[in-house]
């Protein structure tokens, strides 16, 4: 069986260790490797070299021909071009208008007489869906920034056409890759009762693997090749990376941390790179970079999000985050928005923005970890990851807070903060409760048998559900951080009224102010001009019922 070269392993490699800094740092490298991590599962392609040309026959022929005997081409060229096809190759006259699936499994449809026709399978590739594809169009049909695993693009460059075409020619057989992501869909902020709320998974995947499903999203495994980007962009946790696991991770970086200060190393920096641009230019400036510099490698950058910066820097380290030009722009957009949050909060606490870089150039990293900072805390923490996202964020916040020069009671955050409070306007609502059915982490709750409406900041995740959900307009969100943990854990009243007595049987069912804003409303209303209508809105439903009945058999009386 083949198997595809997706993975990195632990933090390797012959640094220099000239000072007290360089041998805690080795240390720290050898830790970090024994740390158990555990495994994630696999997904399988299989192929038996399909490939679909689809471009014009100028285009195909020739790639067709230096395809060879390699794959089994088929030319999938527009309707009326009939110019030469090399006599290796099949040829199928359609125009593509969409392309679906993965290697092994792409799925092609083209333009009918009014209709899409489904080319790829049918009978005339024998019922069978294509392994590969190389779309040689100008504009081709997938523009994802990440394309599916066997679909090439080459946009008419010629050194990417002949990659692309190396590449293919290797993908016949079976492959493996990691499952990179788990999904907890009981607290994902997507949806509620057809309402739409937080996105930010699918705006930030690069891959286009995510789909929304009503009040879920579904994440397809064999188009997510691992940005990561999404579990970091994920407010409540509910999307995790799987390669490694985030605790498995934590846990690393926290043994590697406590090692390099039991071997008397001061103020670390913690680089983070992916495996192969990132750590090419690492390779490239190690000998020159400061020893106290931990080189970090991870499968993809995008996969390192808050919870990790700031529970690394409560560790006692400074963050670096090289997220090079070969970054997708979805990805480096979404660590952006990351880091001018996270910023935020610690800038509201007095920490410098040295402890948390994002850089994109090499001449820019050397200058980063050459500059001199002081770490956040001469007392760095020591709680252990909790393998909970927003628990782990709370954890270390609460650490750099005890320890802060500055200790605000709240920080103002930017609109795409993950933490806020929510504000009802008192006089609109109705405490009809919509805004509690549809809350995903409990921050909004209902007050069982009295009319009262609560509100716990620590859960609020900002998704806007209530907001969206709330027939009067009522609620308006506010981003920040509460630092004071009471304030936050605590429930806060955001209204409450009287419970509103039938007065007819004395039964409870609805609220003071419900009933009273009906009435009025309703007073003018042609359907309650007749006598004792209008009163019946302060009865409940059944002596509702019962006082009509008596009313009609009164007046046939």
């Amino acid at each position: 069986m083949s198997e595809m070269d997706f993975g990195s392993g632990p933090p390797e490699g012959h640094l220099p260790a000239r000072t007290v800094d360089g041998a805690a740092r080795a240390r720290a490298l050898s830790e970090a490797g024994n740390a158990a991590i555990a495994p994630t599962g696999l997904v399988s392609y299989v192929s038996s070299g399909r490939l679909a040309l689809i471009g014009s026959m100028a285009e195909s022929s020739p790639v067709a021909e230096r395809i060879g005997g390699a794959l089994e081409a088929v030319i999938v060229a527009p309707p009326g071009d009939e110019s030469g096809a090399p006599g290796t190759a099949r040829v199928i006259h359609a125009t593509i208008t969409e392309v679906e699936g993965h290697l092994g499994a792409f799925t092609l449809l083209a333009e009918g007489d009014g209709a899409q026709i489904v080319v790829a399978p049918s009978p005339l590739t024998g019922d069978k869906p294509f392994d590969v594809v190389i779309d040689l169009r100008r504009e081709p049909a997938l523009l994802y920034e990440i394309l599916p695993t066997g679909y090439f693009a080459p946009h008419g460059d010629q050194a990417a056409l002949a990659e692309a075409v190396e590449q293919a020619a290797e993908l016949v057989g079976e492959f493996e890759k990691p499952r990179y992501f788990g999904y907890d869909p009981d607290i994902c902020a997507h949806g509620a009762s057809g309402i739409r709320g937080c996105t930010r998974c699918l705006d930030a995947c690069p891959t286009g693997a995510i789909r929304s499903i009503g009040e879920r999203v579904e994440v397809d495994p064999y188009l997510c090749q691992g940005a990561g980007v999404c579990a970091s962009a994920c407010p409540t946790g509910a999307m995790t990376y799987a390669y490694p696991p985030p605790d498995g991770q934590l846990a690393a970086l926290r043994a590697a941390l406590a090692a390099y200060r039991e071997a008397g190393g001061r103020s670390p920096t913690l680089l983070f790179h992916d495996s192969e641009a990132g750590a090419e230019e690492w390779a490239r400036i190690a000998n020159e970079a400061p020893e106290s510099v931990i080189p970090w490698a991870v499968e993809e950058i995008g996969s390192i999000g808050m919870d990790a910066w700031v529970t690394c820097i409560a560790w006692g380290a400074r963050v670096i985050m090289y997220a090079p030009e070969q970054v997708p722009g979805s990805v480096r957009r979404e660590l952006d928005v990351q880091i001018g949050v996270t910023r935020s909060i610690l800038g509201s606490m007095g920490y410098a923005p040295a402890l948390l870089t994002l850089v994109a150039h090499g001449q820019a990293l050397g200058l980063a970890l050459g500059a001199v900072f002081d770490p956040a805390t001469d007392s760095p923490a020591t709680f252990a990851p909790s393998g909970e996202k927003r628990t782990d964020i709370r954890l270390a916040l609460d650490h750099l807070h005890d320890h802060a020069r500055q200790r605000p009671d709240v920080a103002d955050l930017p609109s795409a903060a993950p933490f806020g409070k929510v504000d009802v306007d008192r006089d609109a609502c109705t405490l009809c409760m919509a805004c509690v059915s549809v809350c995903p982490a409990s921050a909004l709750q209902a007050g069982g048998d009295e009319p009262r409406l609560s509100f716990i900041e620590m859960n609020c995740v900002q998704c806007g559900l209530c907001e969206r959900a709330c027939p009067e307009s009522c609620i308006t969100r506010s981003p920040r951080y509460l630092f004071d943990r009471e304030a936050r854990r605590r429930p806060r009243t955001l209204n409450e009224d009287q419970p509103f007595r039938c007065v007819s049987c004395g039964k409870v069912f609805g609220t003071t102010a419900v009933v009273m804003r009906m009435q009025q409303r309703l007073a003018g209303h042609s359907m309650f001009q007749a006598p004792g209508a209008l009163a019946r809105l302060r009865m409940c439903e059944d002596c509702r019922v019962k006082d009509m009945f008596r009313s009609e058999a009164h007046l046939r009386e």
